[in-house]
């Protein structure tokens, strides 16, 4: 089925078809998947996702994103003395510590659903250690701005910031061991055959 995916509209130029033959391949590409089931179209669509025993290297990325932006929306923003800057970190921020609760809950359950020897448990514990305290630090921050608001220039305002960046850092630290066990580890990856023939990327004019 995944070579009816391959629609393009061009006009047929790149491949030697012609618009009704593009429309023919798109109705049947439909009528083969009305015969599927239901999970079996979803791997068909969404092949990456079907074939993740967890959810957790999915939902990571939400909080880098969110967080990292709060951090850096809110120090310009501070820095700017823009308030509504400072605005537009607090809902990053929001956005990043509900996403953070999810990645955290789908990590542990990732971490008891993968096989790994000893030497990635030991960077699997430090990685879950600083995934709890990304988050806890995250719902303090988020506590602290919404009962407070946006704060002035004081001590205060200062300290908000040094705990924002100590956040980022937890988070860089947090991914970079995420990385190192998918990466060198192969953590949670099927390893797929090298092929011996090698391979070049052409494009055609």
């Amino acid at each position: 089925m995944t070579q009816f995916l391959s629609f393009q509209i061009h006009g047929g130029a790149d491949h030697g078809a012609s618009p009704a033959d593009g429309i023919a391949n798109l109705l049947t590409f439909f009528d083969g998947i009305s015969g599927l089931a239901p999970l079996e179209i979803f791997a068909l669509f969404l092949p990456g996702l079907a074939s993740l025993n967890n959810i957790h290297p999915m939902l990571v990325h939400f909080p880098i994103a969110f967080l990292s932006g709060f951090v850096l929306v809110d120090l310009v923003g501070a820095i700017a003395k823009k308030a509504q800057w400072r605005n537009l970190a607090s809902y990053l921020l929001y956005f990043g510590t509900f996403a953070a609760i999810f990645t955290v809950i789908a990590g542990f359950a990732a971490a008891n659903s993968v096989a790994h020897g000893g030497d990635v448990h030991a960077i699997m514990e430090r990685h879950e250690q600083l995934g709890l305290s990304v988050l806890t630090l995250a719902l303090l921050l988020s506590g602290w701005r919404l009962k407070s608001g946006i704060l002035g220039n004081g001590g205060a305002n200062n300290f908000f910031i040094i705990l924002s960046a100590v956040l980022f850092a937890l988070l860089f630290l947090g991914a970079d061991l995420g990385g190192l066990m998918v990466y060198k580890y192969g953590v949670a990856v099927n390893a797929v055959p090298v092929s011996t023939v090698p391979h070049q990327h052409e494009h055609a004019d």
